[in-house]
């Protein structure tokens, strides 16, 4: 099967974003709802896609071979390069080091206000959280709240962040 333009564009998002959800597919390619989204998926990249134990979005080998033979993405050895969508990136310049003490939803959200982005909502702080525990950058760690920090060091971890 081969893969027009736009869908392989969007089977690179799969691959960077992976593993993903629907809403930061949605927000990524413009689209209205998640349903539109998974529409997308089953229609145009059936074969490039799965869902993981946890229901997320993840290019198959075939799905990210094709991307790279395309050179949408580059292949990399590398496990702690990422592409973050823009609220992903500002937690992750202001989330607390593997050394230093967790910080819970509400104590990032604060720092990413003291840091000039006070664009964001609470929920929004704890979605971008929740991704990047699933794409291995950040620690959860289960007290009475659930808290976070940064599961590699900060000078390890390349991000590009998407556009």
């Amino acid at each position: 099967m081969t893969l027009e333009e736009t869908a392989k564009r969007r089977l690179a998002d799969v691959v960077a974003l992976a593993p993903t959800k629907n809403s930061e597919l949605q927000d990524r390619w413009e689209l209205d709802s998640g349903s539109e989204v998974h529409q997308y998926l089953e229609s145009e990249l059936k074969d490039y896609y799965y869902r993981n134990e946890d229901s997320l979005i993840c290019a198959t080998p075939e799905g990210r071979r094709i991307v790279e033979e395309a050179g949408l993405v580059e292949g990399t050895d590398d496990d702690q390069h990422i592409t973050v969508p823009p609220i992903q990136a500002r937690v992750l310049e202001v989330i607390a080091g593997p050394d230093e003490a967790t910080q819970s939803v509400v104590s990032v959200y604060h720092a990413l206000e003291d840091a000039g982005h006070d664009d964001y909502e609470v929920e929004d702080v704890r979605s971008a959280l929740h991704s990047l525990v699933e794409k291995g950058v950040l620690e959860r760690v289960r007290k009475t709240v659930p808290t976070f920090r940064l599961a590699v060091e900060r000078s390890e971890l390349a991000v590009d962040e998407l556009e």
